[in-house]
């Protein structure tokens, strides 16, 4: 399968690259970073430089290389370091521009990253608790700042191009929910204060997913044959600190903790990943010592 990811040098791509290549596929890498000219890697995935902002460079991507599935993972990857004016306008009109691309090329096949903060409790100010643990993809969306309206209104605008008529070729799509997601560099930094310190509320209750465990997910969704547009979290089946769950949120929230209904098992993350299971046969890895 010919599969072209965007964002391919961020965290979320790159892992899709080597996943979609070790499974045997055909890639192409796109980003704005400039290429390196000249003779090029030949072990490498081929990579094209684009800026998805640009609707005329985009259809010129999807068209160049004709993929027969589209991974978006371009995109200003959270909410703390840019203006809400450059969070919307970047994150929504580069999906929208691929979206065109998509339906006017003739794509049959769209992967887009969404994000655990779609809900709205873990952005804004102040952070809010979820309404129930785990979260499921039923839990209400309840966006209170750009980044995590741009991840609801970009689910909406992915179901605009599935239902639509006037498709070059009728589209399935699927949106991923990632938790945090996690590297080498972050399970050294982050993780590592995390599990030495405290228990001390937590923006996601501790939840996360790895970075290689979540391009195998992207892959599988890529070609896998669900219809419509699905939408699925993506994280580990445990939490960070390797601890039933229901005790750090009593010591983190005491009175103010949110119901916890059936947990997969006792040290789980806050987010359920049932579904991402049962339509992908997606097993993520447990325990940061698999890492």
């Amino acid at each position: 399968m010919r599969i072209l990811v965007t964002g391919a040098l961020g965290k979320v791509g790159a892992a899709t690259v080597a996943a979609a290549r070790a499974a045997g596929h055909e890639v192409t890498a796109s980003d704005q970073a400039p290429p390196s000219y000249g003779p090029t890697d030949p072990d490498a995935a081929p990579y094209v430089r684009a800026d998805l902002t640009d609707l005329g460079r985009t259809v010129d991507l999807v068209g160049r290389v004709r993929p027969d599935a589209v991974v978006h993972t371009a995109g200003i990857p959270e909410p703390f370091q840019d203006t809400e004016v450059a969070v919307f306008e970047t994150n929504d009109g580069a999906l929208f521009h691929v979206i065109e691309a998509v339906r006017t090329v003739g794509v049959p096949r769209l992967v887009v990253m969404s994000s655990e903060t779609a809900p709205g409790y873990m952005t804004g100010d102040p952070v809010q608790l979820p309404d129930r643990l785990p979260v499921d993809e039923e839990h209400p969306l309840r966006p209170r700042e750009a980044y995590a309206l741009t991840k609801v209104l970009g689910e909406q605008m992915v179901d605009a191009l599935v239902r639509r008529t006037d498709n070059a070729t009728p589209v399935t799509a699927v949106s991923i929910r990632p938790s945090l997601v996690t590297t080498p560099e972050v399970y050294e930094g982050y993780v590592r204060r995390l599990r030495e310190g405290p228990v001390e509320p937590s923006f996601n209750q501790w939840t996360f997913v790895d970075a290689d465990d979540l391009g195998d997910l992207v892959v599988r969704a890529a070609t896998a044959d669900t219809p419509g547009h699905e939408v699925v979290y993506a994280a580990q089946p445990d939490n960070v600190l390797g601890e039933p769950l229901a005790d750090l949120v009593a010591a983190a929230y005491g009175d103010d903790a949110p119901p916890i209904g059936e947990l997969e098992r006792p040290d789980a993350g806050a987010l359920s990943i049932a579904k991402a299971r049962r339509l992908f046969g997606w097993e993520p890895r447990a325990g940061l010592a698999a890492r």
